[in-house]
């Protein structure tokens, strides 16, 4: 029923503001749902995977209807993970020509000399590609842990950075996406919704 009349065609247009009715309960679109997770490592960033748990697993069922992920991770790598129903929002979130920033939290296998963080900060070239990267913001946090902001998105693309320098990420946490930091209240595992101050919509 649309607003108290019975409707039969399928292609009736409905105005915005209409009481819709089904069996006599009122139904309405659902809102564009925008969710911060803590992804801990050992789960993909896939909706289904014949192997390891997906990031899907860690919602009830009822909760993860309709949501992708926007912005993968890497199996080991650990953090920031936006997932959400809305194409068009997580689309800005991705695509290369918006060039969002997205801090990691990088640990290595080695110390890493400043010659070496001059080299990522204006841009390095990964093995295999005809272009250096984008500059990087990186700053030392200790010997070797660095915490770094990329604007891209290429395949491994903080992994292959630091050995384009000659060391090896040895544990790798994703802290931020554009304007969204993770709630260093969720544990592992753990997800929210987004507030309106954090880039929904």
């Amino acid at each position: 029923a649309v607003d108290g009349a019975t409707v039969r065609d399928p292609a009736v247009k409905v105005v915005e503001g209409a009481a819709v009715a089904l069996d006599g309960v009122r139904v309405g679109l659902r809102k564009p749902r925008y969710l911060m997770l803590h992804k801990p490592a050992g789960c993909v960033c896939a909706t289904s995977d014949g192997v390891h748990p997906t990031v899907l697993d860690l919602f009830p069922p009822a909760a993860c209807d309709g949501l992708h992920v926007a912005g993968r991770l890497d199996l080991d790598v650990t953090g920031l993970v936006l997932l959400t129903d809305d194409g068009d929002w997580s689309h800005r979130v991705t695509a290369p020509r918006r060039k969002c920033p997205k801090t990691y939290r990088a640990e290595l296998a080695e110390p890493i000399g400043e010659d070496a963080l001059a080299v990522l900060r204006r841009g390095v070239r990964l093995r295999g590609e005809k272009e250096d990267t984008r500059p990087a913001e990186v700053e030392r946090l200790g010997p070797a842990a660095v915490q770094i902001t990329v604007t891209e998105g290429r395949y491994h693309q903080v992994k292959r950075m630091f050995a384009a320098v000659g060391n090896r990420v040895t544990a790798l946490h994703r802290e931020r996406i554009g304007p969204v930091t993770l709630d260093r209240a969720l544990p592992p595992g753990a997800w929210r919704a987004l507030t309106a101050g954090e880039g929904r919509g």
